[in-house]
């Protein structure tokens, strides 16, 4: 419950803190997993094989993650960073699902860049009001 003395403007300044403390959890793996592919880590070509892709796609893929987050996290683009980490995301699910592993974490690493984007983005928060 929202005390009745706080303001609109202190309870979006709020929000949108929340919304970018959020955001540091996907961000933080996005930066390492991005990292680990262009630096070509022996644990990140394991994946790949493990997954049932070719180590050579690794620099591309790591590449096309850190731009999609570096427009997730410019604020002016965020919401098209966050459109093309959710596409990211989806592949990864997809790859989880066909050798039959868990997926969640990729679910959850969707909820968390939305559920951040929520908080940060008045407009956001304008096309999917959860209140009536």
């Amino acid at each position: 419950m929202i005390p009745a003395d706080m303001s609109s403007s202190s309870l979006s300044k709020t929000m949108r803190w929340i919304g970018y403390l959020m955001a540091a959890v996907p961000t933080l793996l996005f930066v390492m997993s991005g990292g680990m592919k262009i630096m070509n880590v022996p644990m990140a070509a394991e994946g790949f094989i493990h997954l049932g892709y070719p180590e050579h796609l690794a620099l591309g893929i790591g590449i096309i993650e850190l731009s999609c987050l570096t427009l997730y996290l410019i604020p002016q683009t965020a919401v098209l960073g966050a459109i093309l980490l959710t596409g990211y995301l989806g592949g990864a699910t997809a790859s989880h699902v066909r050798i039959g592993e868990p997926f969640t974490a990729a679910l959850l690493l969707g909820l968390s860049i939305w559920g951040s984007l929520y908080l940060r983005d008045e407009r956001i928060r304008a096309l999917l009001p959860l209140r009536h």
